[in-house]
């Protein structure tokens, strides 16, 4: 999977910041009281939230990997239609475009 060209050029200029924010994401999934399916649900809930649509495709395609339905994508992306409104629209298309653009590639 390939991640933004934002983010490998954090993880590359960063150096001992990027190694320590790698070390912080994978201690927060191993140490989670959520299953890998629901985790990775919930970080999709919370970067529709904040309209943060730049990763999104690639964590569509690792929830995906543990299981979660396009349907489960769609709905993780609207959950928080009530509380930040129409901001998730954006999150919407650019997931669920993911999911489907995965099942032919």
């Amino acid at each position: 999977m390939k991640v933004t060209t934002g983010f490998q050029m954090f993880m590359e200029e960063s150096g001992e910041v990027g190694k320590a924010y790698s070390q912080l994401v994978q201690t927060m999934a191993q140490s989670s009281a959520l299953d890998k399916k629901t985790h990775a649900l919930a970080y999709i809930s919370a970067l529709a939230a904040a309209q943060m649509t730049g990763g999104l495709a690639f964590h569509v395609m690792m929830a995906k990997q543990v299981g979660a339905s396009r349907d489960e994508v769609r709905d993780a992306v609207l959950v928080g239609l009530p509380a930040v409104g129409l901001a998730v629209l954006e999150a919407l298309e650019v997931a669920l475009n993911a999911y489907d653009e995965s099942e032919t590639a």
